[in-house]
């Protein structure tokens, strides 16, 4: 496993993953990893509230997303799963546009042209296919530009994953597979989900494949950097196996104590990939306290910024739902609407 940064902070080099460590790359994306999780944070406080319908946080995989969002270029394209809101933050997206879906209000909340980020897409693994075709275009179009998805270990294990390995490795297509292995899919641990590793698996469709500390920002950096750069130059489709933890549960709607352990938790809350960064630029003296003081105050900053922006969100309208199953509402759609829409009015009316 690729690791340049090892979580009491030392660092060190390896010749799979060269990168420039530089107090200023350090800083930057300790901040986005901080800000990150100040956001997320503040979305499960509203979900909890009852403003939200649904939230799958992204806690402990902040590096593994700002690691290699961080090493594209403004014009390569990336297709999300549904928990990649660090990655999407680094793309400027706003509360706003990342919390619509979640309140129920928009099926997207951005233009993906815009940022370059694809709606987050809540089918397991079928961004992979959609992330495919993508790139065989850009091939076939001869653009300077590569394309990068993300999905977890659970998906791996659906078949749309397996056709898109193939399909891009047989197209040689300019597109780096992210697969950010968490260790849980839902409740079902790796253990039970296969027999060798992932990064072996995609080696055998004719990938590039690398394992990566998902918890180190510096290692993902450099490997996906040198992806980005391989792809582009006409080289095959890669697959990157960031090995990293969900902290939180699945959703908001799961309960992960009834499925794994404290001491499991815990050991894992050892490789914090905030902390082990935080200690390497303290470590080095790359920043005072006033560096910390304003990036809490900027933390602190985007937390109001998020309530405001998921409170000015209209409340859902659920016989919107109704017309946007189909581009036009057929007479039984229609017709179970208007039932619908009476029945709510039998309650107001009496």
């Amino acid at each position: 496993m690729i690791q340049l940064l090892a979580p009491d902070g030392t660092l060190r080099e390896d010749e799979r993953a060269p990168l420039d460590v530089t107090p200023r790359l350090c800083l930057d994306l300790l901040r986005d990893m901080v800000l990150a999780r100040r956001f997320d944070t503040e979305a499960l406080a509203l979900q909890r509230q009852g403003e939200l319908g649904l939230w799958l946080m992204s806690l402990g995989q902040e590096a593994a997303q700002v690691g290699s969002v961080r090493a594209l270029a403004p014009g390569d394209y990336v297709f999300p799963s549904y928990r990649e809101h660090a990655a999407a933050y680094c793309r400027g997206l706003g509360p706003a546009e990342l919390l619509a879906q979640w309140r129920g209000v928009q099926h997207g909340g951005w233009d993906p042209a815009r940022y370059r980020f694809h709606i987050y897409s809540l089918v397991l693994g079928t961004q992979a296919l959609h992330a495919a075709g993508y790139a065989v275009g850009v091939g076939l179009d001869g653009a300077d530009e590569a394309v990068l998805c993300y999905f977890g270990d659970g998906a791996s294990s659906q078949g749309d994953v397996s056709e898109a390995l193939n399909w891009a490795a047989v197209a040689n297509a300019p597109l780096i597979f992210f697969c950010q292995n968490n260790q849980w899919a839902i409740s079902t641990a790796t253990s039970r989900q296969m027999a060798a590793p992932l990064h072996r698996r995609a080696e055998g469709f004719g990938l590039q494949a690398h394992l990566v500390d998902g918890n180190d920002v510096l290692a993902v950096h450099a490997v996906t950097k040198r992806a980005a750069d391989s792809v582009r130059r006409g080289g095959p489709p890669v697959f990157i196996e960031a090995t990293t933890y969900r902290m939180a549960g699945h959703s908001t709607s799961d309960d992960p104590r009834r499925y794994r352990s404290d001491d499991e938790v815990d050991a894992w809350r050892e490789r914090d990939p905030i902390t082990r960064l935080n200690r390497l630029v303290r470590a080095r003296g790359w920043a005072d306290e006033a560096f910390f003081d304003t990036l809490d105050a900027e933390a602190d900053d985007l937390a109001t910024q998020t309530r405001a922006a998921c409170l000015s969100l209209p409340d859902p309208q659920i016989p919107d739902m109704f017309r946007a199953v189909l581009s036009h509402e057929t007479d039984l759609l229609r017709e179970q609407r208007e039932w619908l829409e009476k029945y709510h009015t039998s309650f107001t009316a009496r």
